[in-house]
């Protein structure tokens, strides 16, 4: 069985490692990028990606906020989850069907988050 691939934009590279790693064993694919460049470098060459896990705050032009609202204009059935420590956010500031999580988190929170954007994922390409 093939596993989900979810791409995970984080610039910290301690935190990018902690999360895939726990990912990895959750069963999940985990791509990378510590840069919006490099994500949609990843999305233009991956578009099995199910899901984008990015941080808000991120080196560059482009903000993950930002490259979250672009990701749901330009591929809508993809899950978003926003993380930031730094910046919390409402319902209101997140792309459509994007959940946030704030810094530090629990992994399980992540799991639920991702289970809840996966089943939506499921539900929109079926």
């Amino acid at each position: 069985m093939s596993r989900l691939p979810i791409l995970l934009v984080e610039d910290e590279f301690l935190v990018r490692m902690a999360l895939i790693d726990q990912l990895e064993e959750a069963g999940y694919e985990v791509l990378e990028a510590a840069t919006a460049v490099d994500a949609w470098a990843a999305l233009e060459t991956r578009p099995d990606i199910a899901l984008i896990f990015t941080d808000i705050h991120m080196p560059g032009d482009t903000d993950g906020l930002a490259f979250a609202k672009d990701v749901r204009d330009r591929l809508p059935d993809i899950g978003i989850l926003i993380t930031s420590g730094k910046q919390p956010l409402q319902q209101a500031d997140l792309p459509a069907g994007g959940l946030f999580l704030s810094k530090p988190y629990q992994y399980e929170d992540v799991e639920r988050a991702l289970a809840t954007l996966l089943e939506k994922h499921a539900e929109s390409v079926t």
